[in-house]
């Protein structure tokens, strides 16, 4: 969207929310109860100050972006947004800008469910019990969390549930969940015209279809080392996009951490908030199981248009 369409859209949005707000305002002063009405207003205001942070997070970031390219120097910027030279130098030295290809505000992490099955080590079957999260997801969660917190956002996550059923419509998600966990999310990676999961009588791998190759996860073959797909995909209102991890096996997601933490900076130099999606190579230690190595191995593929 061009800056022209995105003012003519703001502008009419403004005017819908100035009537959204009076209403709601003439709302809340009607209520009779001041308990009511103090818990009411504090969280409208709540949440309105969460809308205007995560804009002016994304002022700040454009502001430092400019200011790095040598697009304009601070007094040029200063007059172009009407403020003054000093409250330019205030506002660009703020959180990093690669925090925005992560989120503007605080981040939820989804993560997936599952039954936990297998054998007990003298061969029985194991208890059939509620559904948990896997380990290696919330390893992936806590190395994603201190990513965040490096760059100045604050995470939250929650469970996804058997079945699969995430709430995808909404700003700073990450989704880390497999295609066999959720046909909600099955149904979204069939929209990638480059990369896609499969599985045949060897199991579940990744293929990409631009070039036909197939990718078998090391652990498959007795390796210590996974392969994950990593994308921004878009959300099914159309109104925006969520990041989406998912390894061939659960350790290949904190591969995808363990190269962000490399990578980040580069990363959202070349994508910013744009669609894409890539896979990445990992191994880890074979008794702490932290990974210790990581890679792109496809090239950033975009889907056409976005």
């Amino acid at each position: 969207m061009d800056r022209e369409r995105l003012e003519g859209w703001l502008s009419a949005v403004q005017g819908q929310m100035d009537t959204a707000f009076d209403i709601a305002l003439s709302q809340l002063k009607e209520l009779s109860d001041p308990l009511e009405r103090a818990k009411a207003a504090h969280a409208l205001a709540g949440g309105a100050q969460d809308y205007s942070t995560q804009f002016q997070v994304v002022r700040n970031e454009a502001m430092n972006e400019t200011l790095r390219v040598g697009q304009l120097n601070s007094t040029q910027l200063a007059a172009e947004l009407g403020i003054s030279k000093g409250r330019v130098s205030q506002l660009a030295k703020g959180a990093p800008p690669e925090r925005l290809f992560l989120g503007s505000g605080k981040v939820t992490v989804a993560l997936a469910e599952k039954l936990e099955d297998g054998k007990l080590s003298d061969g029985r079957e194991k208890p059939v019990q509620g559904p948990v999260i896997a380990t290696e997801d919330v390893q992936t969660y806590e190395r994603l969390r201190e990513l965040a917190e490096e760059v100045g956002l604050e995470t939250t996550f929650e469970r996804i549930p058997l079945g699969g059923n995430v709430l995808l419509n909404r700003t700073n998600l990450v989704v880390i969940c497999g295609p066999r966990l959720s046909p909600l999310i099955e149904q979204i990676l069939e929209g990638d015209p480059h990369l896609r999961f499969g599985k045949d009588a060897e199991g579940w791998h990744l293929v990409d279809r631009n070039t036909g190759e197939v990718y078998r996860s090391p652990m498959d073959r007795g390796e210590n080392g996974d392969i994950a797909y990593f994308a921004r995909l878009p959300r099914p209102d159309g109104q925006g996009t969520f990041l989406y991890i998912a390894g061939i096996h659960a350790r290949g997601s904190g591969g995808v951490v363990h190269w962000l933490n490399k990578e980040l900076a580069s990363v959202h130099r070349e994508l910013k908030a744009r669609r894409f999606s890539t896979l990445i190579s990992s191994r880890f230690h074979p008794e702490s199981l932290e990974i210790i190595e990581s890679e792109r191995i496809t090239p950033f593929y975009r889907p056409e248009g976005a």
